[in-house]
């Protein structure tokens, strides 16, 4: 039977094959009828002649303006049975984009590049946004279909495979996924119902408190539990949470996060909810009981912007606020850079301290690259681009040697030449001639020379985002990957640098010398940044357990040459 939600509807059919079907209106504004004959789908509203896909649709592999097509989620045959998860805590995720993973850029091609994965040391595969979206190639971030899987990457049938590939090695998959608006091009939902409230700056947002939002804030948690249940996935990284408007008294993450729990139990293993937040506020990750939302982890971006600011210089826009080793410091041991502070960029305080004896590192992410703070600079370029392999080593060093959840952006591990630019595909003219004047005056306001942005229309700019696997196996890339296997070879030995405690991380640091030391249990971190060698006193030293450049003992001092890394055992 088919159902569609349309309560402001006077009259809705079906259209199967060559057949128009009459639904019938339920009381509570669903849609009932037809049968589960053969064929792909669409409904009419009202008078209208326009053929609407579903909201829900499982399968759109005509695109999103097509007809939908069922899809019988038991019909495939997975292997993971004696699959048991992998827990969030002690965890290195790595983030990847399947259309410029590889150069076919589809699931399947993606599944013979997983042993490199395994061999690095990673535990999650996080995959940005899959869900149906107009056009062969972008980011994702424009999906308008939810529940489909986009067809040009393999479409459902592939995700699955690509899912129990890496459980069959032993890795977790998280799904980043977008609820806080709609792409531009192909979404439909207003038609149906009160689905919308307002608009933030990429989209209409969801009516999620409003009259009419019970079945709104099912269509969320539904597609939410359906990833996960039906993917086989092992957890969640949900877009941009304070974009969405939730007045009611149990907030939209927490009831979702209560019966992803549910779930959880049912199918016998964790499952992961990692928000991505501008909050700067740790009610995310406080669990239930304490007060909070009950989310397993969130982003901190902050620890990004002291990081990048520290080791580039960059001080425009948002980093105006960062750049000390003092404040890489403090960030370092209290998660948040503006915690109750003064933010010059968004012209006023912001955020919260975090209670750092209470809560876990393990439930803030870091990271010293990601889709977003490569791919929204103008040209997309990575740290690779400007920074020495002494420093890429260096900000490993101090990600992977952090009380934090560690993630990597693709390509990281050997410095890939490639940027990773803003590309989109979008078949109307009129709306693509928008996009590219659009990226481009926004680029020229915040200083970026116009000429200099790449046109994210062009089919280029989507070929130059692809990795280089070759480069991986030569010269310094090949050096650079081997540094991030042994720090990951590394944490997995050392429980010290997996501890999350966060109240027990003491770092030091000498601004004018610029280096900087992370005091773990036993271990010690250190990391010199300057141009010059630096002489740090550590103390008595036992071993050297790794390095990346020219370090020796002088007593209890260690002498590392510049840009260059040690992970130093004291007794």
């Amino acid at each position: 039977m088919l159902e569609v939600w349309a309560p402001e509807r006077e009259r809705v059919r079906a259209v199967v094959g060559d057949a128009t079907v009459e639904l019938r209106r339920g009381d509570d504004g669903w849609w009932r009828g037809g049968t589960a004959s053969e064929g792909d789908y669409a409904f009419l509203l009202d008078d209208d002649t326009t053929e609407q896909p579903d909201p829900r649709s499982p399968w759109q592999p005509n695109g999103v303006f097509g007809r939908s097509r069922r899809y019988g989620h038991d019909a495939f045959e997975w292997s993971d049975q004696g699959w048991t998860g992998r827990a969030l805590p002690g965890s290195v995720i790595y983030e990847l984009h399947i259309g410029t993973f590889t150069a076919e850029g589809t699931f399947d091609a993606a599944v013979e590049r997983l042993d490199h994965l395994v061999d690095l040391g990673i535990d999650l595969v996080e995959l940005l946004p899959v869900n149906a979206f107009d056009g062969p190639h972008g980011w994702g971030y424009d999906g308008v279909l939810w529940y489909a899987v986009h067809e040009p990457y393999g479409g459902p049938d592939g995700l699955k495979r690509f899912v129990d590939a890496c459980h069959r090695r032993g890795l977790g998959v998280l799904l980043d996924v977008v609820h806080n608006h709609l792409g531009p091009s192909g979404a439909n939902l207003e038609r149906f119902g009160p689905y919308f409230a307002g608009q933030n700056i990429w989209g209409p947002s969801l009516n999620l408190d409003g009259a009419g939002s019970d079945e709104v804030r099912r269509y969320v948690l539904d597609n939410a539990l359906g990833w996960l249940r039906d993917f086989h996935l092992d957890g969640l990284r949900l877009d941009a949470v304070h974009a969405l408007v939730d007045r009611r008294a149990t907030h939209l993450l927490e009831e979702l996060a209560e019966e992803v729990e549910v779930l959880s139990a049912h199918v016998g293993r964790p499952l992961a909810l990692i928000a991505e937040s501008d909050l700067n506020d740790a009610k995310l990750v406080t669990s239930r009981e304490a007060g909070g939302y009950g989310l397993g982890a969130q982003w901190s971006d902050d620890l990004h912007h002291c990081l990048h600011t520290a080791l580039t210089g960059e001080r425009q826009g948002y980093y105006a606020d960062f750049g000390s080793l003092e404040s890489l410091a403090n960030t370092l041991r209290g998660v948040f850079f503006h915690a109750g502070t003064w933010s010059s960029f968004r012209g006023r305080t912001h955020g919260r301290p975090v209670d750092t004896r209470r809560l876990p590192g393990h439930r803030f992410l870091a990271y010293s690259q990601n889709h977003d703070q490569i791919g929204n600079r103008a040209t997309g370029d990575r740290l690779s681009a400007t920074l020495s392999p002494g420093l890429l080593g260096c900000a490993a060093a101090i990600v992977l040697g952090s009380p934090y959840t560690p993630m990597l952006f693709m390509g990281e591990e050997w410095g890939a030449s490639t940027p990773w630019q803003f590309f989109a595909s979008f078949p109307d003219p009129g709306l693509a001639e928008a996009v590219r004047t659009g990226r481009r005056r926004e680029f020229g306001e915040h200083g970026w020379g116009e000429a200099d942005v790449p046109d994210p229309m062009d089919t280029g700019t989507f070929e130059r985002s692809k990795l280089k696997w070759a480069e991986a196996g030569e010269g310094h890339h090949r050096e650079l990957l081997e540094t991030y296997r042994a720090l990951l070879r590394l944490r997995r030995e050392r429980s010290e640098l997996t501890d999350p405690r966060l109240h027990l991380l003491r770092v030091e640091h000498d601004e004018d010398a610029r280096w900087l030391v992370l005091h773990r249990g036993s271990l010690r971190v250190v990391c010199n940044l300057g141009s010059e060698a630096a002489e740090i006193p550590l103390g008595p030293i036992k071993e050297t357990l790794l390095h990346n450049g020219e370090v020796a003992l002088l007593g209890e001092t260690l002498r590392v040459s510049a840009e260059t890394f040690a992970i130093v055992a004291c007794d």
